[in-house]
């Protein structure tokens, strides 16, 4: 779809009003009174919405903020939910049932607001526990049967507590562990251009380049390594076939690389991003470690600026089943970020920075070492010795 803006008006523009009203981020009188047009209340609305489900707030409805919103108007019990394998269930009412079969001790998986295989065998699981027909929907007596029984876990996450039991004890290792590199945007889709004397820096080719780097260095260490992309292509791949990639592979780690541009040239530094929710919901703490460990040793080896990490709901980071981060090396509209990433050497730094934040994932904290400190040169050594 193309992205909705302010001034716009139509159908589609009072979908979007009706929908922020049933959240009560717009008021009622507003929509009376503004009816299709997309205006500056409406923008306002946006933004908070965006802002609270951990998208990037720009104000204009484009397609991952559409399917937010579509998501969102849902709520429990509204309507059946079903596994259809071609076309899944999204909603907000999927993820709240997701909770609740969490907080019941049902392997629902990552709460991602998606009807998958998981979801329903967590289904299946508890009707037939509370006598119904295990047919994994999840229909009028089943979401009675949920709303009769109370939690039975306590003192702690389900799901978080699986994801780092599982990471844990997969040991120290890199060798034979699966990591999908993306090299953000690609073929048609330059992301962020910038000319710079005669040549002309893109987003797309310096994470290609990061990303290729990383490859070769991941690899031999021992690791199962695989592109979202190469150098060229003919088509535009979007955040969900990179998603598809990583799930069908069954990788253990997902980075994402990116550049980053801003209106004011003095912004400059490193940012990282893992899933999760503004507002204090469900996050990935496997994957907020990830982003911590990539910021604190990109920092450290190259002097950038600290952005910090965020939680963002962004799908690259919702739907990948495996821990995820999106880094976002600098700012090409940056003369201080773009003098050093068109450098071949500090481009070297940044990747040995992520090589060491992997190695460093797969530590137990009592043998983790300082942030910095890591030899990436001799890690088959490193994590051999620890296996022992």
């Amino acid at each position: 779809m193309r992205p909705i803006r302010r001034g716009e008006t139509g159908m589609a523009v009072a979908e979007i009003r009706d929908i922020l009203t049933t959240l009560t981020l717009l008021p009622a009188a507003d929509v009376t009174g503004a009816g299709d047009e997309f205006d500056a209340a409406t923008e306002r609305a946006v933004r908070a919405f965006q802002q609270s489900r951990g998208l990037s707030a720009d104000g204009v409805v484009g397609i991952e903020t559409w399917q937010a919103l579509d998501a969102a108007r849902w709520r429990l019990g509204q309507r059946a939910l079903y596994y259809a394998v071609s076309e899944p269930i999204v909603g907000d009412d999927v993820r709240q049932l997701q909770e609740r079969l969490l907080e019941m001790g049902y392997d629902a998986g990552r709460p991602d607001g998606v009807y998958g295989d998981r979801t329903a065998k967590a289904v299946g699981q508890f009707q037939r526990e509370v006598g119904l027909s295990p047919d994994g929907a999840c229909g009028p007596q089943t979401q009675h049967a949920l709303r009769r029984l109370g939690r039975k876990v306590v003192g702690g996450r389900p799901q978080l507590l699986r994801e780092s039991v599982a990471f844990r004890s997969s040991g120290p290792a890199l060798v034979g562990k699966r990591i999908i590199i993306d090299a953000g945007h690609g073929g048609p889709d330059p992301g962020v251009v910038v000319p710079d004397g005669i040549l002309r820096w893109t987003e797309a080719d310096l994470a290609w380049d990061l990303a290729a780097r990383l490859e070769g260095r991941l690899a031999a260490a021992g690791m199962r390594v695989h592109l979202t992309r190469g150098p060229t292509q003919a088509t535009e791949l979007t955040d969900r076939d990179r998603v598809r990639l990583a799930n069908e592979l069954g990788a253990d780690l997902f980075i994402s690389i990116h550049v980053d541009a801003h209106t004011d040239p003095a912004a400059d530094g490193v940012a990282a991003y893992h899933f999760g929710s503004i507002s204090g919901g469900v996050s990935s703490t496997v994957g907020e470690r990830l982003a911590g460990l990539v910021q604190r040793e990109i920092v450290a080896r190259t002097g950038m600026r600290d952005c910090r990490i965020h939680p963002k709901s962004w799908d690259i980071l919702r739907l990948t089943r495996m821990p995820a981060v999106r880094v976002d090396v600098g700012y090409l509209t940056s003369p201080l970020d773009r003098e050093r990433l068109v450098d071949p050497a500090f481009r070297d730094r940044v990747v040995e920075a992520m090589m060491a934040a992997v190695q460093r994932m797969y530590f137990r904290e009592e043998s983790d070492v300082p942030t910095g400190s890591i030899d990436v040169t001799r890690l088959r050594e490193l994590t051999a010795a620890l296996a022992e």
